[in-house]
């Protein structure tokens, strides 16, 4: 029982980083319907900017500059080359990501050189909670704590604050929406800046020896690619479904690598993904666009 308590705390403080991770991606597709393939070098950007000024102005600072960095780079991104690229298809912008994903690591990659790759979780990294005779990693707990606060926060700020109204109103209509007074160019500049600072607060949760091990490295990108799936699963179109998908897939990885093998737990999400597709082509919660003929 101990075994199985412990594999599921340390799936579901996964999944909510992975929450975290494909909540951005639904938010940026609910504001430009673009799919931001950048999410993970985003994150990699975040967490180079906590591991450069962290010796200088200790960790918390660090973090702090962290997260914004991360948001003001998503935010460029958007501005820059999405928004000025007014005749090419969502399709073609999603491609774009993937380009703008393709040199932002290469450049981390780069930068960070061959030496051993830097761990970001000072305050909580290998430093285990013992509860009885379970033994909980705290990088995993405080992830789900960080989540559970800041989903809350964001679903708040989704139903009540004007951000929030405007932002449904133009996934709903993007014309209607404008008529209204709505200004898209701000509803998506705040979209694509939530969907940064998130990726940029997984990073230091990632970037741990907990999570995976891997440090800040081209590891911790592989592994944000998790959040495609969760998202998927979820449904594009539904925060909501994000945070359910992110908990499959963190819940999924954890246990078929504790009861069945570790090497099938990095495919076993991508199966439980083709399986939602098959029979919900939404996701489970997304919705399915009707039109007329």
């Amino acid at each position: 029982m101990s075994t199985f308590l412990q594999v599921f705390i340390n799936g579901a403080g996964k999944g909510a980083v992975f929450a975290l991770l494909a909540l951005g991606f639904v938010i940026i597709f609910k504001a430009t319907e673009v799919i931001n393939f950048a999410q993970g070098s985003v994150a990699l950007v975040g967490g180079y900017i906590v591991f450069v000024l962290k010796p200088h102005t200790g960790w918390w600072l660090a973090a702090l500059s962290g997260v914004v960095a991360a948001a003001v780079l998503s935010v460029i991104i958007e501005r820059v080359l999405v928004a000025n690229a007014k005749l090419a298809s969502h399709d073609a912008l999603a491609i774009l990501t993937i380009g703008v994903d393709v040199i932002l690591l290469t450049e981390i990659v780069r930068r960070l050189g061959t030496e051993a790759a830097p761990f970001l979780g000072d305050p909580y990294d290998a430093s285990p909670i013992h509860l009885g005779d379970v033994t909980l990693p705290k990088t995993q707990t405080v992830a789900l704590i960080t989540a559970i606060v800041l989903i809350s926060v964001f679903f708040a700020a989704f139903r009540w604050s004007n951000w929030g109204v405007a932002m449904r109103a133009q996934a709903e209509n993007r014309e209607a929406s404008a008529l209204m007074g709505i200004r898209s160019s701000r509803i998506t500049a705040g979209a694509w800046a939530v969907g940064g600072a998130l990726a940029g607060i997984a990073v230091l949760f990632m970037a741990t020896q907990d999570f995976s091990g891997a440090g800040l490295s081209e590891g911790t990108h592989s592994l944000a690619i998790y959040a495609f799936p969760a998202a998927i699963i979820g449904g594009m179109t539904s925060p909501g479904g994000a945070v359910v998908g992110g908990f499959v897939v963190g819940l999924t990885e954890s246990f078929t690598a504790q009861y069945i093998d570790l090497d099938f737990s990095k495919v076993s999400v991508f199966i439980v993904m083709l399986i939602v597709l098959i029979f919900r082509p939404s996701g489970l919660f997304g919705k399915v666009e009707q039109h007329r003929v």
